[in-house]
């Protein structure tokens, strides 16, 4: 079961330089143009998150009777994981506001057995859950895209019964996370882009952890606790790398956009040139990157 919810935008007083409708919607459009990737590489993409879910369930105590929403689920993570732990998948919420990511999620749960699960169509800044409704709210690598995230907290903050907490992952800083960086350098080098200005959301907007917990307290999350976790991918050559990173990264292929076909082969070379530094002797990729997790609870 998917459920679709529709709200009307709504913008915020102090609007950043940028149009914060506009870039959700480029972000909902490109997710689901990769959603056929992520059908085709899951597998191998989550065998190196995995332990991050593991992670962010187990920090979030879920218990028998809790309800749970995970925020940005994408293809179904960190929802899975917990829907195994509880096994049952009545208990967990998981919204996405691309409906094709949200697709492959289904088929997910049910390849698990969970034939109705609760998938919701819904942006992250329009929650439209009741106060005190979770136990817990789940988020990995979703957090870092909202342009009005503050607002977005003090929902989900609210959406917390006392006690409750809030899970997220976020990447490091850029030379911490080859897995996405290596690709966008390589991109931003060839055709002479500029960082990404000031203020617009990227994987890497919340890598500041310390800024990030004062905003949290700031709306009242208490106990907040952060911890960094490094993860590792395997690919068997540069060439599955690259080929994995040009069906699923959106913030990559969304650079290449307007390039040429000509353009675009370069830089996939480059690519695959740059990210041999992580071979070993027989052409392995193994590909580290550094996740950080923060907790906050509501009293």
């Amino acid at each position: 079961m998917i459920t679709k919810v529709q709200t009307a935008p709504r913008q915020n007083e102090n609007t950043p330089t940028f149009d914060p409708i506009r870039f959700k919607n480029g972000q909902r459009q490109e997710w689901d143009k990769v959603a056929a990737g992520w059908q085709q590489w899951w597998p191998l993409f989550e065998k190196g998150a995995q332990p991050l879910s593991e992670r962010l369930v187990s920090l979030a105590n879920i218990q028998p009777e809790h309800h749970v929403l995970d925020v940005a689920t994408g293809v179904g993570e960190p929802a899975l994981t917990a829907v195994k732990q509880l096994n049952s998948s009545d208990q967990i919420t998981a919204i996405d506001q691309s409906s094709q990511m949200l697709a492959i999620a289904k088929d997910r749960f049910e390849a698990l057995g969970f034939q109705q699960p609760n998938l919701v169509e819904m942006d992250a800044e329009q929650l439209n859950f009741s106060q005190s409704q979770f136990n817990a709210i789940l988020s990995r690598f979703g957090l870092m895209f909202l342009p009005n995230l503050d607002d977005a907290l003090v929902k989900m903050h609210q959406m917390l019964a006392p006690q409750g907490r809030l899970v997220t992952a976020v990447w490091d800083v850029p030379s911490k996370v080859p897995m996405l960086s290596l690709p966008m350098r390589v991109v931003r080098q060839h055709l002479e882009l500029p960082p990404p200005p000031a203020g617009v959301p990227n994987p890497f907007n919340l890598a500041n952890v310390s800024s990030f917990e004062d905003r949290l307290r700031k709306i009242g999350f208490t106990d907040i606790y952060s911890e960094r976790m490094t993860l590792t991918w395997e690919f068997e050559s540069a060439d599955e790398f690259v080929n994995m990173t040009r069906d699923l990264a959106a913030p990559v292929t969304a650079l290449l956009a307007n390039c040429s076909s000509e353009q675009k082969a370069t830089i996939w070379n480059g690519i695959a040139d740059a990210v041999m530094q992580y071979a070993d002797e027989n052409g392995r990729i193994f590909v580290p990157s550094e996740a950080i997790c923060v907790v906050g609870h509501r009293k």
